[in-house]
């Protein structure tokens, strides 16, 4: 049940016929999981624990480098040479102290991804690393768990958003990590932080529609952002792909693989 003080300060959720008190509370129960804390993370976990996320998990390796501060925004100039993860979470609960947050200052692994994803509701993909959101995608198909990924680079980004049982998943359109050198890094293109502020918005938004059951979700779509352009673009994509290597008529992967898909590095965006 909500308090008086929480009935204030979620008013303008509490209003909005979609949401209400039983929405709100459906929010505080739920338990979402971002995976990165940078330039897609930051915004994300800012916008669920405003809108009133019980818990949040925050995994990240790095620690925070003065050239992040462009992006993500969870982080301050006095957080440079801290833990992402800690840092991420004292952010948080500046924001909302009635947030639980479990930080977890660690690298995504094949031997720790089902650990981490266990406890959660909805998986937040906000890795800039094709091996880790691979990893990320397989771990939810073989766990049943909705996750959103998103990537950005330069002045575009994309996002989708899988739920078990409906729609593709992430390996069904892209199958596997391109080669090694095939696509550049931000640290290398560069990346607009006001582009990956809104498509970690976007993925704040995809988690809060699952959890509430409104709306529409990115299941069975990509949406392209160009900032440039300033366009949005919606692309419906194939259905399940009955060839794919997780979610499809005859897996190959049916467990998450310690020798395949070990993740070596954890780039954020």
């Amino acid at each position: 049940m909500l308090t008086e003080k929480q009935m204030e300060r979620y008013a303008r959720n509490i209003m909005l016929p979609e949401i209400g008190v039983a929405g709100q509370e459906k929010l505080s129960r739920a338990k979402v999981l971002v995976v990165g804390a940078g330039g897609l993370g930051s915004p994300a976990a800012l916008y669920l624990a405003a809108a009133g996320v019980g818990t949040l998990g925050i995994v990240d390796s790095d620690e925070v480098d003065l050239s992040n501060l462009q992006r993500q925004i969870l982080h301050a100039l006095g957080d440079v040479g801290r833990a992402k993860a800690l840092s991420a979470q004292e952010a948080v609960l500046r924001l909302n102290p009635e947030v639980t947050v479990h930080a977890s200052q660690a690298l995504v692994t094949a031997e720790n991804i089902m650990e981490l994803i266990q406890a959660y509701d909805f998986v937040i993909d906000a890795a800039d690393n094709f091996e880790t959101k691979f990893l990320i995608n397989d771990a939810c198909v073989l766990s049943h768990k909705p996750f959103c990924h998103a990537g950005v680079i330069r002045f575009t980004g994309q996002l989708m958003t899988y739920v078990p049982n409906k729609g593709p998943c992430y390996r069904c359109i892209f199958q596997s990590p391109p080669p090694a050198d095939a696509v550049q890094p931000a640290s290398q293109a560069g990346v607009v932080g006001a582009a990956a502020g809104v498509i970690g918005s976007l993925q704040a938004m995809e988690a809060i529609k699952y959890i509430l059951g409104v709306g529409e979700l990115l299941t069975g779509y990509l949406l392209k952002f160009d900032a440039l352009a300033m366009e949005f673009r919606k692309v419906k994509l194939p259905g399940r792909e009955p060839c794919c290597a997780v979610c499809g008529e005859h897996p190959t992967i049916t467990e998450i693989s310690i020798k395949k898909n070990t993740i070596r590095g954890f780039v954020q965006s």
